[in-house]
C-alpha cells in the first residue's frame, strides 16, 4: 500500500452544456484489486465535445453532473492488497471501460460490447480528468521508459484505429481508403500503416487535415480533397481509385455519414471490406444490394476496442508509431484552462489532440 499525502481531489465537472467547472471530486477507498492513479495526461476526445456541447453522444445522455474525459496516463500512488504487477510509482496508461467479466460477450472475449460495460465520462459514469481516480489495477498498463505519459493517454484513441485495423484484416500490402483526417482517421492511418498497409489513401473536406495526414503517413499516404455533396461521389471514387491504382481492398470510414459510407462502398472491390469506425449520423440509407451484397462487400462495425493496449505501447516503444505530432494543443487544470481547452478542441481548426498536463 502507499501512504501519500495528496490534495485536495479536483474533478472537471460537466454541469450544463458548454459549463465545466473544476470542483472537489470524491473518490472511493482503494480496493484490493484497485490502484489509486494521480493523473498527468488526459486528452480531449470527440465525444466529450458531444457532451460538453450537447450533453449527449448518440444514445448517451447527461441527466446530471458528470467529470468527464477518459483519455488518460498518469502515475500509481496507491495499490489494493491484491495488486502484484504494480507499484507505487509506476507510470500507467489506464483503459477506461470495466467490463461485467460475467456475460456471454466478456466470457467469449469480446467484452467491448458488454451491456453492462462502466467506461469513464459515458454518463452515468464519472471520468478522469481529474487529480486522482481509482480503477482496476488489470486495466491500469505499465509504460516502459521510452513512452511518455502523453503517449499513454494516446493509447485509448489509438485502440480504435488498432480495433479497427484488427476487424477490418489488415494486412501487408493491402490497398486502403481512410475516410476522415481527423483524430480517429489519422490514427487509424498510422496503424494501418504499422499493420503493413502500404497503398493508403486519405480524404477529407479539410484541406489543412490532409496536409497533416500527408506529413504522417508519407510515402505511403495519398490525399484527396473531397467534398459535402453526394452527387459528388462517382467523380471522387474515380479520383480514389486512379491514386489507389485501382479498386480498394478495404474503406474504412471514421466520419460515419451517408457520404461517407456511401463512397466507401462504390470504392471497394467485389469481395471487400468496409469498416465503418465514425458515428457522425445514426441512421443512414445506403444502396446496400447493389453496392454490398451483389458484389458480397462485407461491412462491419467497430465499437471501442478489446485487448489493445499492450500492442499499442508496444507500437509506441518500438517507434513504429508516432503519435506525439497528434498532440497540437496543451493547457494546465485550472478553471480557465479546461474551458479554453474545451472551446479549442470544439472549434477544431488547428486543433487535432487536445492534452491536459496535471
Amino acid at each position: 500500500m502507499g501512504d501519500v499525502q495528496e490534495q485536495e481531489n479536483l474533478g472537471a465537472w460537466l454541469v450544463a452544456a458548454n459549463t465545466i467547472r473544476v470542483e472537489p471530486f470524491k473518490l472511493p477507498p482503494t480496493g484490493s484489486d484497485e490502484v489509486k492513479v494521480q493523473m498527468k495526461a488526459v486528452g480531449i476526445c470527440g465525444s466529450d465535445v458531444h457532451y460538453y456541447r450537447h450533453l449527449r453522444c448518440a444514445d448517451f445522455v447527461v441527466t446530471e453532473p458528470m467529470v468527464i474525459g477518459h483519455e488518460c496516463a498518469g502515475l500509481v500512488v496507491e495499490v489494493g492488497s491484491n495488486v502484484k504487477h504494480l507499484k507505487v510509482g509506476d507510470r500507467v496508461a489506464l483503459e477506461p471501460g470495466v467490463s461485467c467479466s460475467h456475460c456471454t460477450h466478456c466470457k467469449t472475449g469480446s467484452y467491448n460490447l458488454c451491456p453492462e460495460m462502466k467506461f469513464f465520462a459515458t454518463p452515468p459514469i464519472h471520468g478522469s480528468l481529474a487529480n486522482y481516480v481509482v480503477h482496476p489495477a488489470e486495466l491500469c498498463f505499465k509504460l516502459p521508459d521510452g513512452v511518455s505519459v502523453e503517449e499513454g493517454a494516446m493509447c485509448e484513441p489509438l485502440s480504435v484505429g488498432v480495433h479497427g485495423c484488427r476487424r477490418a484484416g489488415i494486412v501487408p500490402g493491402v490497398r486502403l481508403l481512410v475516410l476522415g483526417a481527423g483524430p480517429i482517421g489519422l490514427v487509424t492511418m498510422l496503424a494501418a500503416r504499422a499493420f503493413g498497409a502500404t497503398r493508403i489513401v486519405v480524404t477529407d473536406v479539410d484541406a489543412s487535415r490532409l496536409a497533416v495526414a500527408a506529413q504522417l503517413g508519407a510515402p505511403d499516404v495519398i490525399t484527396v480533397l473531397v467534398s459535402t455533396k453526394t452527387e459528388d461521389v462517382e467523380a471522387e471514387v474515380r479520383e480514389i481509385q486512379g491514386v489507389a491504382g485501382g479498386e480498394v481492398d478495404v474503406a474504412m470510414d471514421c466520419v460515419g455519414v451517408g457520404k461517407t459510407m456511401l463512397t466507401a462502398l462504390r470504392a471497394s472491390k467485389a469481395g471487400g471490406k468496409v469498416c465503418l469506425i465514425g458515428m457522425g449520423h445514426t441512421e443512414m440509407t445506403l444502396p446496400l444490394t447493389g453496392a454490398a451484397a451483389a458484389r458480397e462487400v462485407d461491412v462491419v462495425g467497430v465499437f471501442r476496442y478489446r485487448n489493445t493496449y499492450p500492442l499499442c505501447i508496444q507500437l509506441l516503444e518500438s517507434k513504429r508509431i508516432d503519435v506525439k505530432p497528434l498532440i497540437t494543443h496543451r493547457f494546465g487544470f485550472s478553471q480557465q484552462e479546461v474551458v479554453e481547452a474545451f472551446e479549442t478542441s470544439a472549434k477544431g481548426g488547428s486543433a487535432i489532440k487536445v492534452m491536459f498536463n496535471l
